[in-house]
This record gives structure tokens, C-alpha cells and sequence, in this order.
């Protein structure tokens, strides 16, 4: 349950529409949920602002399915990261309401609820074609928490006539989320070139010594243009998320002033 799903239903009670004891059914499922072997936390949306994600990697079908069935009886939808395309149709035989995302690895059942973000779409650049499994979980969790998205994809510094020939798409977007891995130079070039927040994800893509991801994690970490945020190696889910903490927050505080 979130923030406007539990004004509408005060509001239902206070105008009578709605009885106590249906209000209280609806909000019986508050905090969690005991699964026994998960506690699904409904609360997660009043609190932060979105509903619970499930990381698919070491669940079992069974545990997926379990979890995800009370996500969306509780009307949040449902966003499973992690899951390899043999896994996910063992799930969807339990819970056919999942859509599998096969280049992102994610199961995908949309929200009911529709949020218009009155925003350009958030851009999401990469460096190379390797670098699209990341940017599509980062794309997937970005739709999934009703943000548009611009694919900006294999526009890496080998040839930087590519980036820009997009730059204009780039200083249209609200946010960035910037994917590269050999080197990582990507984010710094894209960070010296907007003004809006730019989340960096280093990719384990690359030679011996990119080192599986910690050489453009470095890179990042120690980049020239001011403010970067980078988040884990291969975090396209994290990123996304970061990108609507941001956004969010800054519409909180633009509501909030006088």
C-alpha cells in the first residue's frame, strides 16, 4: 500500500463510503506478511515511496511465485530482479501474472495504479552493446516504477561522435544513469557535459585487468567531473532506484514549499 492508496482509503471511511471493518481488512497485511520463509513487507511502499523488489537470485520458484502472489493481491505489482530465463518460466507455470523480461533477467507484473510524472524520459546511456543486459534491468525498474526512459545505447569515448550526436536527448533528461565497463570513462565524459544527476554503473564487461568490473568502478569513483554517484558493478537495479530517490525527492520538496 502507498502514500495515495491509503489517502483514498481515510477518505472512503471519512465520508462514510467505506466501513471500519473493511478499512481494516485492507490494512490488515500492515507491516509484513510472514511467509515463513519471507517476510513481505507491505509498508515499504508508506515509507520510501515504492513497493518491495524481490532479487530472484538464490529463490526457488516456489519462493518467487509465493512472493510475488501477495505483492500484487496487495495491488503494488511486482518486480523480480536476477532470474535466468529457466527459472522464470518455472515461476510464471505458478504465477502467470509475471511477464519475463529475458535481456534485463527481470519478471515484471505492472502496477494497477498509473502515475504521471509530468517528466522528460530519464536517459540511459551506454558505453557498448555488452553494456545492454544492466541498462535494460536499470530501464525495466525505471518502467516498472512508471518513469519514461531514453535508450541512449554503444555510444562509448572510442567514438565520441556518437555521444554527440545525442547530446541534445542527454540535456533534455531529468536524470542520467551512464553504463560502461573496460575503463569506465563514460560517466565523466556524460557528467562534463549536463547538468542533471548523473548515477554511474560499472559493468564487469571487459579484459583481464578491467578486473571484472572493479577498473571502471575505480574509474568512476575517482572521476574528474563533480558529483557523480556510481553505484555496485553490474547495478542497474540500484541505479534505477537511485534516479527515482532523487526525482521524487525533488518533487517532495517542490510540493512542500510555500
Amino acid at each position: 500500500m502507498d502514500t495515495e492508496q491509503l489517502r483514498e482509503l481515510l477518505t472512503a471511511v471519512a465520508s462514510r463510503g467505506v466501513s471500519v471493518d473493511s478499512a481494516l481488512a485492507a490494512l490488515e497485511r500492515l507491516p509484513f506478511e510472514d511467509l515463513g520463509y519471507a517476510r513481505v513487507d507491505h509498508h515499504r511502499a508508506l515509507r520510501q515511496g515504492h513497493a518491495e523488489v524481490v532479487f530472484g537470485e538464490g529463490k526457488t520458484p516456489a519462493q518467487i511465485a509465493g512472493i510475488t502472489a501477495k505483492l500484487i493481491a496487495a495491488g503494488q505489482g511486482a518486480l523480480v530482479t536476477r532470474v535466468d530465463a529457466a527459472k522464470a518460466e518455472a515461476v510464471q507455470r505458478l504465477e502467470p501474472a509475471l511477464r519475463y523480461e529475458a535481456t534485463a533477467r527481470a519478471l515484471v507484473a505492472p502496477s494497477p495504479r498509473h502515475v504521471e510524472r509530468g517528466l522528460a524520459p530519464v536517459a540511459v546511456v551506454t558505453a557498448g552493446t555488452s553494456d545492454i543486459p544492466v541498462a535494460e534491468e536499470a530501464c525495466v525498474t525505471l518502467t516498472h516504477h512508471h518513469y519514461d526512459v531514453d535508450r541512449v545505447y554503444d555510444v562509448g569515448v572510442a567514438g565520441l561522435q556518437r555521444l554527440l550526436a545525442a547530446l541534445p536527448r542527454l540535456r533534455s533528461a531529468p536524470a542520467l544513469i551512464v553504463i560502461a565497463g573496460m575503463e569506465g570513462a563514460l560517466a565523466s565524459v556524460v557528467g562534463g557535459l549536463v547538468s542533471a544527476p548523473v548515477v554511474a554503473v560499472p559493468t564487469s564487461v571487459g579484459y583481464g585487468t578491467a578486473l571484472g568490473g572493479l577498473t571502471p568502478l575505480f574509474g568512476m569513483l575517482t572521476a574528474c567531473s563533480s558529483g557523480l554517484t556510481v553505484v555496485n558493478i553490474d547495478n542497474g537495479f540500484g541505479a534505477a532506484l537511485a534516479v527515482t530517490r532523487m526525482l521524487e525527492g525533488r518533487g517532495r520538496s517542490a510540493e512542500a514549499s510555500p
